[in-house]
């Protein structure tokens, strides 16, 4: 479903745009591109690997001295890149900021807040309207969040306040 802008930050309810508006693309009928690879510069690309392969049922298929690729059943992929120990991660600042994963299911759900709680420094609980979202720490300090149920199965008809504060 399509969101006219603003509505999915006020909190109204989200309606059907019409085919001939601006979201609807350029004269495509289909859904548009969709995320495959997202690219995440870490402190020490093994152990991160390590992490996210198992967080996100994922598979190490490369590693070389200082990137790992992992790839998911689905065929989508994380690029870990080493940048250092000392390197930052500023908040705030141009690019992104979050990767918001959506669990398989709630047992997967249960899986993945057992991962975050056990691994992360930090953890935190959050409820929307029909969903939840989790939030702990990779090894470098960076977010993980995970969703469930995925914005396919619940609308989100907010912003998380955290994201936008």
């Amino acid at each position: 479903m399509a969101y006219p802008h603003g509505a999915a930050s006020s909190g109204r309810q989200p309606v059907q745009l019409p085919a001939n508006s601006e979201s609807a693309g350029s004269g495509s009928d289909g859904p548009g591109p969709r995320l495959a690879s997202v690219v995440v510069f870490v402190h020490d690309h093994d152990t991160s690997a390590d992490f996210y392969a198992e967080l996100l049922k994922m598979e190490v298929t490369v590693r070389t001295a200082s990137a790992a690729l992992l790839v998911s059943r689905n065929g989508f992929q994380v690029y870990l890149r080493s940048v250092g120990p000392n390197a930052l991660h500023p908040v705030g600042h141009v690019g992104a900021q979050y990767v918001i994963w959506t669990a398989d299911g709630p047992e997967d759900f249960q899986r993945c807040e057992s991962v975050l709680r056990a691994r992360s420094d930090r953890f935190d609980t959050r409820e929307g309207e029909g969903f939840t979202l989790i939030e702990g720490r990779d090894p470098s300090g960076l977010p993980v969040l995970v969703a469930y149920p995925g914005p396919d199965e619940v609308a989100r008809l907010e912003i998380i306040s955290r994201y936008y504060v």
